[in-house]
């Protein structure tokens, strides 16, 4: 069995050399990221990514295969793969090539950008399930909404005696029409952080990096994520204009609200260690007032 171990900048620079000649362990930096694979800057044109468990192997494996599958189906950019294999016995990486632009935590999403995400979440839904079955994308039932709203509520609570809610916000966390929509299963990124949006210079989305957690399952998911990285506003208004039906825009804001509310409760009773200034200000775009909010919700 491998022990699990990170990789070292000499091993990296080992296994981009064949795309990068030349290429020496001080052009390699690692890029300060969470997950089950270690993340690395590798000269000024590509990211390697090396998994450090069977899990994340596995996950890292399918998520190659499934760029190849979308790259020119969904209409914004993905990672492309400049090689592949395994950084140590039975441990994937890959060495992608890297996209323009800055995560959306650091640069806004204009209109340019608001129609490149519509036109994915569109194409998204138009690639077939079996196609991405096939390359082992895992099927997900819709997560369970009363359960949510229970956690949720009994977190709004906490969080509200820290100071970091406001209590006659939390009406707001039922929007009308959320509990009965449903749609039929597509294939998810399932993780739309700000980090995972590249916006480039002129606006337009560079990329959408880290298919890792794909699924197929609940389309608002995506629209959730939306909600927690660019805001509820623009999440609803770029939905509406993939054709999403405002039932599933109000589920994907319930969605948000919800996780956003349970993450930042868990983060301050120690629960978990993403930073502090970032919960915050995802709580604070997905809790946005919107046009599915009622007139008194302002």
């Amino acid at each position: 069995m491998t022990e699990e171990r990170l990789p070292e900048a000499a091993e990296v620079a080992r296994l981009a050399q064949d795309v990068v000649p030349g290429l020496g362990a001080a052009d390699v930096r690692p890029i300060d990221e969470g997950g089950d694979h270690a993340s690395w800057w590798v000269g000024p044109g590509h990211v390697a990514r090396c998994a450090l468990d069977r899990g994340g192997s596995e996950r890292l494996r399918r998520e190659v295969a499934l760029r190849e599958l979308i790259g020119d189906r969904i209409g914004v950019p993905v990672p492309v793969s400049a090689a592949s294999g395994e950084w140590t016995r039975g441990r994937a990486f890959t060495l992608d090539v890297r996209l323009a632009g800055v995560g959306a935590e650091l640069r806004a999403v204009p209109e340019a950008g608001e129609a490149d995400l519509a036109r994915m979440l569109v194409r998204l839904a138009e690639v077939p399930v079996a196609d991405a079955g096939a390359l082992g994308v895992p099927p997900e039932a819709p997560r369970n909404m009363p359960g949510l709203l229970r956690r949720a509520t009994e977190a709004a609570e906490a969080v509200a005696a820290r100071g970091e809610f406001e209590a006659d916000r939390l009406p707001r966390l039922r929007v009308a029409g959320a509990e009965d929509a449903t749609a039929p299963g597509t294939l998810v990124h399932n993780d739309l952080k700000g980090e995972h949006l590249l916006v480039a210079e002129d606006g337009r989305i560079g990329g959408v990096l880290d298919w890792t957690d794909a699924v197929t399952g609940d389309p608002a998911e995506d629209v959730a994520g939306l909600a927690i990285s660019v805001g509820a506003v623009a999440a609803v208004r770029i939905a509406a204009a993939a054709g999403f039906g405002s039932g599933a825009c109000a589920r994907a804001l319930q969605l948000a609200r919800c996780d956003t509310l349970t993450l930042l409760s868990d983060r301050l009773r120690g629960l978990d260690d993403s930073p502090l200034p970032l919960l915050r200000a995802q709580l604070r775009r997905a809790w946005e007032p919107t046009s599915l909010d009622g007139p008194e919700s302002g």
